[in-house]
């Protein structure tokens, strides 16, 4: 069995688990340069999101609030869009050579929640 935690399309944390047998099971790996690229994307939009709490906080102009929303909006897709780069040559190459359609079946309804 695999457990892992996401956020649904309403900020909701969702944690759920999946059940694999041995003879499926491909595994995930991710190398941990484009890990560690990931982790430094995400941490920077973050910090910029920490930022535009500030803003909002801090009571400054909602035109300017917006252009840095549309910023942190941005990186997430892009960070998204390396993401689906990443698994699709790694996992989901593993998975159609083992055979196993769900997995390919449940990465393209993550890819779909996330277009």
């Amino acid at each position: 069995m695999s457990t892992h935690t996401h956020v649904d399309e309403n900020g909701n944390i969702i944690t759920h688990t999946h059940e694999t047998h041995s003879h499926e099971e491909h595994g995930h790996y991710h190398s941990p340069e484009e890990k560690k690229k990931q982790i430094n994307r995400l941490a920077k939009a973050i910090g910029h999101l920490n930022h535009v709490k500030g803003m909002i906080e801090n009571d400054e102009d909602c035109a300017e609030v917006l252009i840095q929303l549309s910023a942190v909006n941005s990186a997430l897709k892009n960070l998204g869009k390396e993401i689906i780069n990443e698994h699709m040559t790694h996992c989901i190459t593993h998975a159609i050579e083992n055979g196993d359609t769900k997995e390919v079946e449940e990465f393209q309804k993550a890819v779909k929640k996330f277009i």
